[in-house]
């Protein structure tokens, strides 16, 4: 399924329902966040909140942010691990076709959150990376069909080890399957360790079956005043809804995941 190359600058400024700005993308025809969710908002209770809730224990999270666009999930793991002065050292590393956005975004309209953030974007707006003693930040520019299978076999030299987190966040499967295929998520699930989180806005069937042929265990997630959203992990989460497979399955037989093939 081929990009419009064409239409990748052509983008119109949103501001969503908590004030935050997002962007809206001709070329997918469609929004890089909810604008009903809101942009930060979204970003820290579907994603960063979440994740960070079910690794509290640990001192180092790796992080893949899928994909990187705005730049708010990875931008809200920062000011999140700020404002709550958690005692942790992360690593994310986030794939971007878009090389012009990321440039751009030193000059983006940000909420008031992020002004702390302004040397961390500028960094990665003009290299691509940023880091200190707490942060190490890269965004791979690319395909991320591509060069998400260049960390493979984990540990690379980009990543230390394989990942905490994954912030499954790319455009809607509709209008950007190649990010949401059976085949995809087998190397995410490569990347993973075994207590990993993934966060999704996506419930649709084709995500669900794509993760659950994956292996991956599947969970229903409310945020405060956000839609309903999926965290999947290879462990079963206690604490969250499960969501049994199998009678999905057996219920819906037709149900299939999204394949590489009928895309290229």
């Amino acid at each position: 399924m081929p990009y419009n190359e064409t239409l990748r600058g052509e983008k119109e400024t949103i501001v969503s329902d908590d004030g935050s700005l997002t962007l809206y993308s001709k070329e997918f025809d469609e929004s890089y966040h909810s604008p009903k969710d809101g942009a930060l908002r979204e970003s820290l209770n579907k994603h960063v909140i979440p994740a960070f809730n079910l690794h509290e224990e640990k001192s180092f999270l790796r992080i893949l942010d899928i994909c990187y666009g705005l730049g708010y999930n990875t931008l809200a793991t920062l000011h999140y691990v700020k404002i709550q002065n958690l005692d942790v050292n992360i690593e994310i590393v986030s794939p971007e076709f878009d090389e012009a956005l990321v440039r751009s975004l030193k000059d983006f309209a940000y909420p008031p959150e992020f002004d702390a953030l302004h040397p961390v974007i500028e960094a990665l707006s003009n290299d691509f990376h940023y880091e200190d003693e707490q942060f190490k930040i890269t965004i791979l520019i690319g395909d991320a069909r591509k060069t998400i299978p260049q960390l493979l076999p984990a540990p690379s030299s980009l990543l230390t080890d394989k990942i905490d987190i994954v912030y499954q966040d790319a455009f809607s499967p509709k209008v950007n399957p190649l990010l949401w295929t059976k085949e995809w998520f087998a190397d995410i699930r490569a990347l993973c360790k075994e207590d990993a989180v993934l966060t999704t806005y996506s419930t649709a069937a084709a995500t669900r079956m794509g993760l659950h042929e994956n292996g991956f265990e599947l969970h229903y997630y409310d945020a405060p005043d956000t839609r309903r959203s999926m965290i999947a992990s290879p462990q079963r989460i206690e604490s969250l809804e499960w969501i049994d497979m199998a009678l999905k399955i057996q219920r819906n037989p037709d149900a299939k995941s999204l394949r590489d093939e009928a895309f290229q």
